[in-house]
Order: structure tokens, then C-alpha cells, then sequence
């Protein structure tokens, strides 16, 4: 009965730790409405959040609107036409939760953007975490598109209104989906310190369905944080969905291997990898027929006799008239509708064919049977050689400095609102950050949205296993009242009385029990069975002496004038108990 208090406890905290954020988040609205003045139906004036420290850049877009951004002038190759076509806007977002509260909105559908804006100091990478952090607000969904953002690679010679795709970019990082493929980017741009070359280097894909931040129609928080140690986490609404190492976890490697195949290595002429061979003594039958087919008629089945092979199968249905307003030229020639022929229910019609069954003569293409090739040397492999390319960079954390945000982004669906970027070092600052502005809205907009139930079938949709902890937390109080409050004699130990009046084994009676208890014990090395043969012995006696009792009273009572002998309450209440004791 504990292990299953334990397991209740267990599955109620499990299902209820879902709903925990919905508590959070309206204490969050209530903080949030107390510093506001209640002008607006639902109580919120919006405060443009401001830094609360030393930051690289900021951007909520309330205030300056594009100030310091720069949209894209850059042209298509070998053409005068500007490959970036799409619009920029500072709006509200449709639903207007949060009056007052603007971002950055790429209006067009299917064209190029891109819009970017200088820091206010270029970041250069030594003995501080780097935190890159934005809103990303889906408010149609999205069909097929990005909406990453790319740290521009700091440069004196970088024009923002010529950047396209090929800026040398520093870090990517952002949601991105098309069709199915659902994912959250964070590429860093290595330079090889051998070769001078710049590669990316990708990070995995959180291990988390990434599915319903596209398309769930709320703004979203998208957090990069780097480390010097080489420890990179990425965040989703500040929770953590992935972490890793720019050492061990990207991709292709960071550092390449020590050793490499020899490229000048060839396999030799006579080396065999085939482990299995076609047996070379192997003959085809003789009796093989390759040519045979797979089905063939039924020979043993023959036309019934009153199968009629002019009727068609199939004849104009004579309940079918031509509208009347059909028009040949808009519908074409009218068709009777067709139906089964009636005639061909009970015996068939038209062209008889027998039925197909297996060949059983049908052996297919003949095949060498195959064996293990005696000449088998193993699966060859070129031998290893150093890598003449070979570095090891321990510090791939040291990047190349940035000097600008941008986005550069191509969609299909419209109208995806960019909010409350920032970029610092310091990581107060950061919370801070999150608490003015994330947290507030994801309060009120929690707040507008479903119930602690709803919350929880919404939960059970993602994760189907949760309906197996519903049911068992609901199952389980109902079990333990059944036991607690509804008992059953079966499932206890029964009583004295009740014991006593289903079986027959000797029992004592309330005066045995007592002259039992009040017997002393004896002393000395008297075995068990022999104080078993003197309880018997005297049991026996007892019985005699009762019975004898009575015998007399019976004669006493006839020589009177008859009737029921008065045997007293002790004698009568002991004879009734010896008649449950053998003789």
C-alpha cells in the first residue's frame, strides 16, 4: 500500500508539472499589471524595456523604429535588378496583446530579404560568454523559410547596403523549416590556421520536437549562449534544449583527424572481398524450365452449360433521362448511366475465361547457388598516413570578431515579426533583459490562452504517454478508497466467534482458555508431545464426567414426572463446547 501512495504521489507531480508554468506565468501578469496603469481593456500599458548594463546591441524597435538598420541594395549577378526585393516594417504584431509593444516585420511573400545594423562595438573573443538572444514571432505560421540571424565578421570594409548570402559571416544561428524539416541553426564560421580557409562547423539538432514553435502562432525566445571553456547552450523560451562543446559536438570536427588514408594506396589486382561466391561446379537442371510461367488457366474448371456469352455484363440503366438543360457543347455527348446486367446474377455474361491459378511447374530464373569464396581475404583498407593537414586548435571559442547583425532571409509566408534582440556579455543583464520583455509577454499571452485542463490534453497530445499517467492518477484514489473506507472480512483475519463456528477443530472454551492462561508454567525438559498426551488424556476425562452428569439428571427428571433435565448454565454451556471435541 505504500509503493502504490508512493507511485500516486510520483504520477501527480509528473502530471502536474506541466501546469507549473502556467502558475509561474500568471504571477509573472499579475507583477506585470501592477506596474502598469489599467488605460486599456485588459489593464497593460506597454514600457519600452531598456538595458539594465554594458550590452553590444539592443533592439525592441518601440521608440527609434529602423534607426541604424540598413536594408539590402545589392544586385543580382551581371544584372542592374536589386536582388532584395522584399519589405521591411516596424508594426504591432496582428493581435495587439501588448498595445504599444512594435517589431520588425518581413512583409513580403516569396523574395529576398535582408536588413542589418552595426554594433556598437565590435566583439572580440577572449575571457567572456557571448549571449545572442531575439524574439521570433511566426504570427501566420510558416510554409517554407528562415528566420535566423548572422553576426556579420568584422571588417572595414563592410557595406551593409551591399550585404547578400556570401558576407563572411562569424556565427548563424535561428529557426528554420521547409515542408517537414523542422530546425534551430547555430553554425560557426573556423578559420583553418594550416590553410588560412574558413569552414562551418555545425552544431546538432536539439533532441526536442521543434514542430510546434512554427506553428503555434505565439512569439518565441531564442537564446545562444558561448563559453570560453568551448561550451555552447541553446534555449527556447529560457529553457535550455541543447548543450554541447565546439570540440566535440560540431560538424565536420573542429580539429581533423591525426591520420588519413594514403591516396596513393590502391587496392591490389588479386585482392578478393567477396565473402560468398556462385559455385562454380554448380549445374542448372536439366528438367529446369525457365520459361515457364507463373499462372496459367484452370483446366479442371469448364464453361457452365448455361453461361450466356452474348449478354453483356453491364447495360443503360432505364431510369436514366437526359437533363434537360444539357448542352452538348459545354457538356459533351450524353451517356446513359450503366448497369449490372440482371441477367448475369445467377449464371454469367459475356466472353468466359478460366480461372488463373499458381503454376505449379513455375521455377523462375535459375540461380548459382552461392558459397564461401575460399580466396577471401577480408574487406581491404589503405593503409594510414599523418595528415598533413593536421592542427589542433583548443580554443575554437576565439572567433573572428563581429562588427554587425544581420538577416538575410528568403520565406514563403509573410509578415514574421523580429523583437527585443540583444547581445552582452554579461549574463544579469540578459536575465534582466528576459524579465522586462519575454516573460511579460509570454505571461499575457498564457494568460489569454487554455486552462489547466486544456494545458494538460494539449501535453498528452505531444507526449501520448501522459494518458497513461492520467488515467492511473485517477484510477489510483478510487483503488485505495475501496480498500480504506469499503473493507472486506476476507481480505482480515477473522474472529474468534467466527473461526470457531466454521470449523470443526478442537477449540477451548472461555473457561479453558482461562484455566490455560492461569496454569503455570512447568519446568524441566518436558517435550511438546507429551503435554499434547496429557491434554488429551484429561480432555477425555472431562467428556466422561459431563456425560455421565447428564445421564443422571435425565434419570433424575423421569423419576419426577419427565421433561428436560435442569443442567445448570456451566454444565450446559460445557457440554455444548464438548461436542466439538473428539471423543
Amino acid at each position: 500500500m505504500r509503493l502504490l501512495l508512493f507511485l500516486y504521489l510520483g504520477t501527480n507531480g509528473l502530471a502536474l508539472v506541466y501546469a507549473q508554468d502556467v502558475d509561474d506565468d500568471s504571477e509573472k501578469n499579475e507583477e506585470f499589471q501592477e506596474d502598469a496603469e489599467p488605460t486599456r481593456p485588459n489593464g497593460i500599458v506597454y514600457k519600452p524595456p531598456k538595458p539594465a548594463g554594458d550590452v553590444y546591441l539592443v533592439a525592441s524597435f518601440d521608440t527609434d523604429g529602423l534607426k541604424g538598420w540598413v536594408e539590402s541594395e545589392a544586385k543580382k549577378d551581371d544584372t542592374d535588378d536589386i536582388k532584395y526585393e522584399g519589405t521591411w516594417a516596424v508594426e504591432e504584431s496582428y493581435d495587439q496583446k501588448i498595445p504599444g509593444n512594435k517589431g520588425l516585420v518581413l512583409k513580403s511573400r516569396a523574395k529576398h530579404h535582408a536588413i542589418a545594423t552595426h554594433l556598437q562595438r565590435p566583439i572580440y573573443f577572449k575571457d567572456l560568454p557571448l549571449i545572442v538572444q531575439y524574439e521570433v514571432h511566426f504570427q501566420d505560421g510558416i510554409q517554407c523559410g528562415g528566420a535566423y540571424l548572422k553576426l556579420l565578421s568584422e571588417d572595414d570594409q563592410l557595406d551593409l547596403s551591399k550585404f547578400f548570402d556570401k558576407t563572411p559571416y562569424t556565427i548563424m544561428f535561428g529557426p528554420d523549416m521547409c515542408g517537414q524539416d523542422y530546425k534551430l541553426h547555430f553554425i560557426f564560421r573556423h578559420r583553418d590556421p594550416v590553410t588560412g580557409v574558413y569552414k562551418e562547423k555545425h552544431a546538432r539538432q536539439p533532441d526536442v520536437d521543434l514542430q510546434s514553435y512554427f506553428i503555434d502562432t505565439r512569439p518565441h525566445l531564442y537564446t545562444l549562449i558561448l563559453r570560453p571553456d568551448n561550451s555552447f547552450e541553446i534555449l527556447i523560451d529560457d529553457s535550455s534544449v541543447s548543450k554541447g562543446s565546439l570540440l566535440q559536438d560540431m560538424t565536420p570536427p573542429v580539429n581533423p583527424p591525426k591520420e588519413i588514408d594514403d591516396p596513393n594506396h590502391q587496392k591490389p589486382e588479386d585482392w578478393d572481398d567477396r565473402h560468398r561466391i556462385p559455385d562454380p561446379v554448380s549445374v542448372k537442371p536439366h528438367d529446369w524450365d525457365e520459361d515457364a510461367p507463373r499462372s496459367i488457366p484452370d483446366s479442371t474448371v469448364m464453361k457452365p452449360d448455361n453461361w450466356l456469352d452474348e449478354e453483356p455484363e453491364y447495360i443503360p440503366d432505364p431510369e436514366s433521362k437526359k437533363p434537360e438543360d444539357w448542352d452538348i457543347e459545354m457538356d459533351g455527348e450524353w451517356e446513359e448511366r450503366q448497369i449490372p446486367n440482371p441477367l448475369c446474377k445467377t449464371t454469367g455474361c459475356g466472353t468466359w475465361k478460366p480461372p488463373i491459378i499458381p503454376n505449379p511447374a513455375y521455377k523462375g530464373k535459375w540461380k548459382m547457388p552461392m558459397i564461401d569464396n575460399p580466396k577471401y581475404k577480408g574487406v581491404w583498407t589503405p593503409r594510414k598516413i599523418p595528415n598533413p593537414d593536421y592542427f589542433e586548435d583548443t580554443k575554437p571559442f576565439l572567433m573572428t570578431p563581429i562588427g554587425a547583425l544581420g538577416l538575410e532571409l528568403w520565406s514563403v509566408t509573410a509578415d514574421i515579426l523580429f523583437d527585443s534582440f540583444i547581445i552582452s556579455s554579461d549574463e544579469k543583464v540578459v536575465k534582466q533583459w528576459v524579465k522586462d520583455t519575454w516573460a511579460r509577454t509570454k505571461a499575457i499571452y498564457d494568460a489569454d490562452g487554455p486552462g489547466l485542463i486544456m494545458q494538460l490534453l494539449l501535453a498528452a497530445d505531444k507526449r501520448p504517454w501522459l494518458w497513461g499517467v492520467y488515467v492511473f492518477t485517477v484510477a489510483l484514489p478510487v483503488i485505495l478508497f475501496i480498500s480504506f473506507i469499503w473493507p472486506n472480512k476476507r481480505f482480515g483475519p477473522p474472529d474468534d466467534y467466527y473461526y470457531y463456528k466454521k470449523t470443526d477443530d478442537e477449540q477451548l472454551n472461555d473457561e479453558e482458555k482461562l484455566t490455560a492462561e492461569a496454569k503455570p508454567q512447568q519446568s524441566g525438559n518436558t517435550s511438546h508431545d507429551q503435554l499434547d498426551n496429557e491434554d488429551k488424556s484429561k480432555g477425555m476425562e472431562e467428556g466422561s464426567a459431563l456425560r455421565k452428569m447428564k445421564v443422571d439428571l435425565e434419570k433424575s427428571a423421569q423419576a419426577q414426572g419427565g421433561g428436560e433435565p435442569d443442567l445448570g448454565p456451566n454444565t450446559a454451556e460445557a457440554l455444548r463446547y464438548r461436542k466439538t471435541r473428539p471423543e
